[in-house]
């Protein structure tokens, strides 16, 4: 169980690493609320980051640290 655990917030944690760059927004020039898009990602990025980390730290903080195995 706990190794399942381990490797889906690995699995999340290599997604939210791979999304933090928009790359396929570089060269996008759109504007939403003035804004350029690309600076909206990054807002909903972090957020969803924040949310993510916030779960890891409430249900299995220590997952990666401790040696031990169940």
């Amino acid at each position: 169980m706990r190794t399942w655990r381990a490797l889906g917030w690995g699995g999340c944690f290599v997604v939210l690493l791979g999304l933090a760059v928009p790359w396929f927004l570089w060269r996008s020039d759109t504007l939403v609320a003035g804004l350029p898009v690309w600076l909206w990602w990054h807002i909903a990025w972090m957020g969803v980051t924040a949310l993510a980390f916030g779960a890891f730290a409430r249900r299995d903080w220590g997952l990666f640290v401790t040696g031990e195995r169940q």
